[in-house]
């Protein structure tokens, strides 16, 4: 059959399309696979350890808590409403400074805000886990759901402003329908300035992944942290320019062990996932390194109680762990957490606690947690 003038059209548009997308590639900078090291972390002085938010709404949830550094200290965010995946489910959170100074309870992205803040403006049925833009002040990675339920979950990156979001935009990360990620644990440094995203997807072939950003937060590269297993929410630590280690949940509901994976690359290609040593009730990891090879972790470490929280320590890369200290005693439900470092050398560790119906922050230095 005879092409007509409107397929001729339709075609050409196709080729300088794919013509302009090589072009634009061809005279982007290419990323640099060298993971950034980070600064040592004091290991001496007096010990500290502070509880600086001990939160419980009236009513509801509170779950899922992330760390936001900011000039003045850093933020605590967690996403609060009836129940998980509702439509009145918001992101709140409060403001904490250097002298533990603490702001009350406020929204920061609501359902109806974040709609608004998309260009063109779009339904936002519910919000979930968030993370810090790193490299990019102001800035957030949000779960947003506008259909269906996590499953169909995008990952939309928004600039935030003094009352709110200013603008919005999701994440191209799959071409069916760029559905199904999510995100949860803290960004990873390379040493030419980009960052990179861990993320995860959910739907049907469940699997980790390592999104690379470039300067603008442009998507340049993605690559998958898979396995048998159902590997989601990789947390991943750098322990050298090109290696790191990534620890993994399996979403399996009978799962018994947390999941692992390497790279020997910078990230371009991981081993297979497999499962560790360690104990796990298919629960997320918080994990810090430390320099080297030491990694400090806060995990759910028994099998049978997900109220179980400790810090444990490797010093040979993510082979050994030994115990540190009991954060949680069990017999409720401690879980989700996320540790960052501090400008001031103290280090910041939140989770979620009596079965996501309350936030728990505490600020500490290594001479605590070592037992020094």
């Amino acid at each position: 059959m005879a092409f007509g003038a409107v397929q001729i059209a339709i075609l050409a548009l196709g080729a300088v399309s794919l013509g302009l997308s090589a072009w634009a590639i061809r005279r982007d900078a290419p990323l640099g696979w060298e993971f950034a090291q980070p600064a040592a972390i004091e290991r001496g002085g007096a010990p500290h350890f502070e509880t600086v938010l001990d939160h419980v709404p009236e009513s509801g949830i509170a779950h899922s808590p992330a760390i936001v550094l900011t000039e003045a200290g850093m933020s605590v965010l967690w996403f609060a409403g009836s129940q998980e995946a509702q439509a009145d489910v918001d992101v709140v959170g409060v403001d904490i400074g250097p002298e533990g100074a603490l702001s009350p309870v406020t929204p920061r992205l609501t359902s109806v805000a974040l709609g608004d803040a998309f260009e063109p403006r779009q339904l936002v049925v519910t919000l979930g886990n968030t993370v810090e833009r790193e490299g990019a002040a102001g800035r957030l990675y949000t779960t947003v759901v506008s259909v269906g339920g996590w499953a169909m979950a995008s990952v939309a990156e928004v600039e935030m402003g003094a009352d709110g979001p200013r603008h919005a935009r999701k994440l191209n990360l799959s071409p069916l329908l760029n559905r199904s990620f999510l995100v949860k644990s803290p960004m990873v440094a390379y040493a030419d300035g980009t960052h990179a995203l861990p993320a995860y997807f959910e739907m049907g072939g469940t699997y980790g992944a390592l999104v690379r950003l470039d300067g603008q937060g442009r998507v340049r590269d993605m690559r998958r942290i898979d396995g048998p297993m159902k590997a989601i929410q990789p947390m991943i630590v750098p322990l050298g320019s090109e290696r790191a280690v990534a620890f993994l949940r399996n979403f399996d509901s009978g799962s018994k062990r947390l999941l692992i994976s390497r790279t020997e690359d910078g990230g371009r290609s991981w081993e297979t996932v497999r499962e560790m040593e360690m104990p796990n009730p298919s629960a997320p990891v918080a994990a810090l390194g430390l320099g080297g090879e030491a990694i400090l972790m806060a995990v759910n470490d028994d099998a049978g109680d997900g109220g179980i929280l400790n810090l444990v320590l490797s010093e040979d890369g993510g082979a050994t762990w030994r115990h540190l200290r009991t954060l949680e005693e069990g017999g409720g439900d401690a879980r989700y957490p996320m540790m960052r470092a501090l400008p001031n050398g103290r280090i910041a560790l939140v989770y979620s606690v009596g079965a996501k119906r309350g936030i728990r922050a505490h600020v500490f230095n290594l001479a605590w947690a070592l037992g020094a």
